[in-house]
């Protein structure tokens, strides 16, 4: 089943996409788009993300000769969301998100054949390092500020996982993780307290496509989310690098996942390379120009050495 990628039109990719609708292995339906090409990427986005906020990205690799995949994960986007209260971002077990992966990554193999390399960001780079360690091998990655840890105290992750763990069985885990609610990140962000890009522009673009689409919006997560999140980071990270080529890109101004779990892990990854960005915060693709266009090119110039 396909249709226009909708509910944006005016997203910045380029009018060739469709959406492509999927059923992952436990029925849950996702979502993900395709924009033609003689050679592709997998574009695989973090928390609270959706196909649309990639639009520009799919623009510039669509005019350097390459077709796009992009999913929705399950519980954002257009994909189904878990709980009754579509707000809040969840997932019944982290491993689930493997289930999308294998449905995008079939689905991508019977429309386009061939080599993938994978573009992946935040979360998405947690997923992606998980699939990596159970055996896919993509001809090269490149990581946006990948979730191989969060940025908060140690206490404060083996707090909300010890609580999560109390709570899950008593079925009370699935309430907004403490801080958070509806409106928690982008939804309720200025820019001046933004910690996603310095680019106003970039900025102004994200918020508008919530508004203007609410369908696409997520707030904060469970506590339960919050609770698999610290157990699959701590799984992966007992694990060592697989070998193959890696961009790993990294925001001087970080402050959503963990600067020094992502340089502990390049370290540890004989054939990745480590491009900081001083003064760029989270979102390097949606940063401002000079920021997006180094990280892309690099990204772009691995994808290039990698795939005929």
């Amino acid at each position: 089943m396909t249709d226009p990628v909708a509910p944006l039109a005016d997203c910045g990719a380029p009018d060739t996409g469709r959406a492509i609708w999927l059923t992952a292995a436990d029925g849950t339906r996702l979502r993900m788009a395709h924009w033609p090409g003689t050679r592709h990427v997998m574009i695989l986005p973090g928390r609270t993300e959706y196909i649309e906020k990639y639009g520009l990205v799919v623009r510039d690799f669509v005019a350097a000769g390459w077709g796009a995949f992009v999913l929705d994960w399950r519980g954002q986007g257009l994909s189904d969301r878990l709980l009754s209260d579509p707000l809040i971002g969840h997932v019944a077990r982290f491993f689930d998100y493997q289930r999308d992966l294998d449905a995008a990554l079939q689905a991508a193999d019977r429309l386009a054949p061939g080599p993938k390399p994978w573009l992946v960001h935040s979360m998405g780079g947690g997923i992606a390092l998980r699939g990596l360690m159970r055996g896919k091998r993509p001809p090269a990655v490149a990581f946006s500020a990948p979730m191989l840890g969060l940025h908060q105290s140690h206490m404060l992750t083996k707090a909300l996982r010890g609580l999560s763990a109390l709570l899950g069985p008593l079925g009370l885990d699935t309430g907004y993780a403490p801080t958070t609610g509806p409106g928690y990140g982008l939804p309720s962000m200025t820019f001046d307290d933004n910690n996603l890009t310095t680019d106003r522009v970039q900025f102004d673009r994200m918020k508008a496509q919530i508004t203007q689409t609410p369908a696409l919006s997520l707030g904060g997560p469970s506590l339960h989310w919050m609770g698999e999140a610290a157990r699959e980071i701590a799984s992966l990270n007992a694990l060592p690098s697989p070998d193959l080529p890696a961009l790993f890109g990294l925001g001087g101004d970080e402050s959503i996942v963990s600067p020094q779990a992502i340089r502990a892990r390049v370290a540890t990854w004989p054939k990745a390379r480590l491009h900081d960005f001083p003064g760029a915060k989270h979102e390097l693709m949606m940063e401002r120009d000079a920021v997006r266009r180094a990280f892309l090119h690099e990204a772009l110039a691995l994808f290039d050495r990698t795939v005929p």
